[in-house]
């Protein structure tokens, strides 16, 4: 039996294109402390941000996927405009279930594509934001295929981030066709820059045109390229 799609009330009273944003964020057990805590200040400040631009608080959609526990992803709140988005204040535990965790993200993103169309909303392409310390403890390699194919079928971009010396660039690549060139590294803890700059795509993607290319802000100021 199918799922049924409820539709959501802000797609009727707010009929903008939409800009899909799904955070598949790491909150492990290796992410505790220092880690965990600037994670969370980063995403109140791409709460802040995206809220602050007129037409990104209107466009940009949020979902926030957290995986860690017991082998356990679930969603931290429902898809929301980037107005209405409070971000959540993540805690750190347990193991790193990657591929549940992408699933969940990747069947999130089609469901809420279906909800656009039939609102009669236009979307650009979802972003896929996956950032994780550590190697998956879980089945990853079908989910990490699944998002290869998803992102080859221009169904969805993903940007896979590696966090600390622990991160395992090598499975993070598989999730995305552009290999080992597209996982960036965050430099040390800079969180911040890294949300900042993630708004500021965000702004620049919004008002673009469902189909055409955006020209994105530099990484340089939270990133290098992974080897």
């Amino acid at each position: 039996m199918s799922k049924t799609i409820i539709p959501d009330v802000a797609l009727i009273d707010n009929t903008e294109q939409r800009t899909p944003l799904v955070l598949v964020l790491d909150c492990s057990g290796s992410m505790d402390g220092e880690p965990i805590q600037q994670l969370n200040e980063g995403l109140k400040l791409l709460e802040q941000e995206l809220k602050s631009d007129v037409i990104a608080s209107k466009r940009v959609r949020i979902l926030v996927v957290k995986f860690g526990g017991y082998d356990s992803a679930e969603i931290a709140g429902d898809w929301c405009d980037a107005m209405d988005f409070s971000a959540p204040q993540l805690r750190a535990d347990g193991t790193t279930p990657t591929g549940q965790a992408i699933e969940l993200a990747l069947a999130e993103i089609e469901q809420e594509k279906l909800r656009f169309r039939q609102a009669g909303v236009a979307y650009t392409r979802p972003w896929l934001f996956l950032m994780s310390d550590g190697a998956p403890t879980d089945q990853w390699e079908p989910s990490a295929t699944q998002a290869r194919r998803a992102e080859q079928a221009n169904k969805v971009a993903v940007f896979p981030i590696a966090v600390g010396a622990g991160a395992s660039a090598d499975v993070l690549q598989q999730f995305s066709n552009r290999g080992a060139g597209g996982v960036k590294q965050l430099k040390g803890l800079q969180f911040r820059e890294l949300f900042l700059w993630l708004s500021a795509s965000m702004q620049v993607v919004s008002q673009s045109t469902p189909g055409g290319q955006a020209q994105l802000p530099s990484t340089d100021s939270w990133s290098t390229v992974s080897i």
